[in-house]
């Protein structure tokens, strides 16, 4: 459990816009029902309560404040019309304000930031809640952004992050935590702000020739959209596990493909072989042998056909291209092929994996009218999602980097994966050690876990040996 230090409302400094509008583009209409996005960071600091108190509140409330002087739209809301005139928007006026919560607990450190697998359950007291949803002249206001900063008394310090999906992706809020933990670092002193972490807000640049953010608002009234932040916590028999791809491993992955394509494999299409493409379709095939080893599942026949998804960042494909620091949206779900699921889990079932991921690549980053016209919309309202197996997070965006001050976080973890509807998601990010290494993680059943660490360390262990 985490008790309350003090709970507090963080804005803009004064002298600032009095007031920021954005409208929702195409690209965020698609996010405006989805769950919150939750992540913690975890840094190793050996500070008393007092020194937390004294030393720690302030300079985080002060640097946090000058960041939303940039970032402003994180301390607004969403607004979205009452009746059936108008469009939902990004609104911030003055006195609006991020909720930040600074608490303590007595919960083991160590045990949290540990790559075994740990009670998902556990970190549920170091997210934040978004607050309630509330009615003005016109609209209904729900806040984007809520921050908890929790002290592990000489042991460490964590950050946990809430947002709505709706006002930004990966990018745009990795920009926001990278800039706050840069002004901390540097009392407050703007000038170590890079250009790519002053955000882009112009959305006249994000062209809708089709019409499709009238046409996705149209559907969204019909569903009696529920802007409440409701939070379910995952069952006890749920853990949250990490692993580590070493840059070698990675390597011999990728030749593994190369060697199969030369020797004449059954898979001759593959063009688009990446340390991604490798390391994902290598975690979806040992998940997906996981599964069959628990017998905790549903029986499998032939029948069951199984989906991958992952997004990727629009901006560079614009014409002309948006700048990486765009704030908002700019990501698009790519979809492979079905599979049956006896395929994945035979011989081949790893070349074909990833044949399947390169294949939906190669093919959708040509393809901008496939994006412009919404067709990529249309796969994911068919897909069933408890056969789907997705990706959060981007070894892009390198949070283990954001240093407040105290060092490089020592341990990342995206609450968002505990998906409770059937879909698994792993994240994918830098790892906190090593420059090329990759670092997954997971939320599944116990059984499940260790089944999946057998699979996935038995498979590494015989790649060393080639």
């Amino acid at each position: 459990m985490a008790t309350v230090i003090e709970q507090c409302q963080v804005a803009p400094p004064p002298g600032g816009a009095a007031e920021v509008t954005l409208p929702l583009t195409y690209l965020d209409f698609f996010w405006l029902g989805f769950h919150r996005m939750r992540r913690i960071l975890f840094y190793k600091l050996s500070i008393s309560k007092s020194d937390f108190v004294q030393n720690i509140i302030p300079p985080l409330k002060n640097s946090l404040s000058l960041t939303l002087k940039h970032y402003t739209p994180l301390a607004g809301n969403v607004a979205c019309p009452l009746d059936t005139n108008g469009y939902p928007e990004l609104r911030y006026v003055t006195g609006d304000s991020v909720s930040v919560t600074f608490s303590e607990t007595d919960m083991d450190f160590n045990y949290l930031i540990g790559d075994h697998p740990r009670n998902a359950k556990d970190f549920y007291h170091f997210v934040p809640r978004l607050g309630e949803p509330r009615d003005a002249p016109g609209v209904q206001l729900a806040p984007v952004l809520a921050i908890q900063v929790t002290l592990f008394p000489n042991l460490g310090v964590s950050i946990g992050f809430t947002n709505h999906h709706v006002v930004g992706d990966g990018a745009t809020i990795a920009g926001f935590i990278k800039a706050w933990a840069l002004l901390h670092k540097f009392g407050g002193h703007e000038q170590f702000l890079s250009n790519e972490l002053i955000p882009f807000y112009d959305r006249s640049v994000v062209k809708d020739p089709y019409g499709l953010g009238v046409s996705m608002w149209e559907e969204m009234k019909s569903k009696n959209l529920d802007m409440r932040d409701i939070v379910t916590p995952p069952p006890e028999h749920k853990v949250r596990g990490t692993f580590t791809i070493k840059r070698d491993e990675i390597e011999k992955l990728e030749n593994l493909i190369l060697n199969s394509r030369r020797r004449g494999s059954n898979s001759t299409t593959l063009t688009h072989v990446t340390s991604f493409t490798v390391t994902s379709a290598y975690i979806w095939t040992c998940l997906i042998k996981s599964e069959d080893a628990t017998g905790e599942e549903m029986i499998i026949d032939d029948s069951v056909m199984e989906y991958f998804a992952c997004a990727a960042d629009f901006r560079a494909r614009f014409n002309p291209p948006l700048p990486q620091s765009y704030f908002g949206n700019c990501i698009v779900g790519y979809i492979t092929k079905s599979i049956r699921h006896v395929d994945l889990v035979g011989k081949e079932g790893f070349i074909i994996a990833v044949e399947l991921i390169g294949e939906v690549i190669q093919e959708k980053m040509k393809d901008d009218e496939w994006v412009l016209n919404g067709d990529w919309l249309k796969v994911l309202g068919n897909l069933d999602v408890n056969r789907l197996f997705s990706i959060s997070g981007s070894p892009k965006h390198d949070l283990y980097a954001a240093d407040f001050g105290w060092g490089r976080a020592a341990k990342l973890e995206f609450i968002s994966i505990d998906n409770n509807n059937g879909e698994i998601s792993m994240s994918l990010s830098k790892s906190k050690d090593f420059d090329g290494d990759l670092e997954i993680g997971l939320s599944l059943s116990k059984t499940r876990m260790n089944a999946f660490a057998a699979i996935f360390t038995h498979g590494l262990s015989f790649l060393c040996q080639m």
